[in-house]
């Protein structure tokens, strides 16, 4: 187990790609710290198959909530800025306040966390930082503005915080996941059923899959493994790199 003595913070781990995340640098030695929301018992559930993992229910478009979650989570090894939200409309009628949600949460809060957790990498001489992207911050798809506009920020981000970073110990990379069988696509669904007038089953066959050259969704624990690789030794050199893990959609 290579990341035993390592202590790793993933934000949105409770479901979806985030807890595959946890739940592959736990099985790697890690110490891991979740962050999001939930059923109570269901999280105390989680970070008891987590070897007792510390739980943080932080509003991360809070900065002060931010701030006080760093805080209490002391130095942190690893971070993975995963936590995102999602919302499909027309331009015209997108919702300032999902616009500023969606940013804030998507973009916003991995430069608190980021700038946070890095004076104690620095001074380590080691740490990871792994931002997860999508598949849409090197393409963009109509009626998710926010989405792709805060994607295609947080891989900027990546690089910019790679460069700064790569003579102190630390490497900062992205992941782009395509689509992955998460609640958060699950829950885009019917939003994209009324943008644009489609059934379900359209909306899987010929809008979510329908550059996915595999035809398949991308599983969370493919992400994570991923994730934990990046975090090995043998990664040293990956620095500012945005990974696809998207069954070939951004190979056209």
């Amino acid at each position: 187990m290579f990341l035993q003595g390592k202590r790793a913070l993933v934000t949105g781990s409770t479901s979806g790609i985030g807890l595959a995340i946890a739940r592959a640098l736990h099985g790697e030695g890690a110490e891991v710290i979740l962050n999001g929301f939930g059923d109570e018992s269901e999280i105390a559930t989680l970070c008891e198959e987590l070897g007792g993992a510390a739980h943080f229910g932080a509003d991360l478009t809070d900065v002060a909530a931010v701030e006080a979650m760093m805080a209490d989570a002391g130095p942190i090894d690893i971070l993975v800025n995963n936590a995102g939200v999602q919302h499909v409309s027309p331009v015209e009628d997108f919702p300032v306040d999902k616009w500023n949600l969606i940013i804030a949460l998507n973009l916003t809060a991995a430069f608190h966390t980021t700038r946070l957790a890095v004076p104690g990498m620095k001074a380590k001489g080691w740490g990871r930082i792994i931002n997860t992207a999508s598949a849409h911050s090197k393409v963009a798809s109509p009626f998710k503005s926010a989405y792709n506009a805060s994607k295609h920020g947080i891989a900027g981000f990546t690089k910019t915080i790679a460069l700064e970073l790569a003579e102190h110990g630390v490497t900062a990379n992205c992941i782009s996941p395509g689509y992955v069988w998460t609640p958060l696509i699950e829950g885009q669904i019917p939003d994209t059923m009324k943008a644009r007038g489609l059934s379900r089953e359209e909306v899987i066959n010929d809008v979510l899959l329908v550059k996915q050259a595999t035809k398949k969704f991308v599983q969370p624990e493919e992400v994570g493994a991923l994730a934990a690789f990046l975090c090995r030794d043998e990664a040293q050199n990956v620095n500012g790199a945005n990974w696809s893990v998207d069954g070939g959609w951004t190979a056209e």
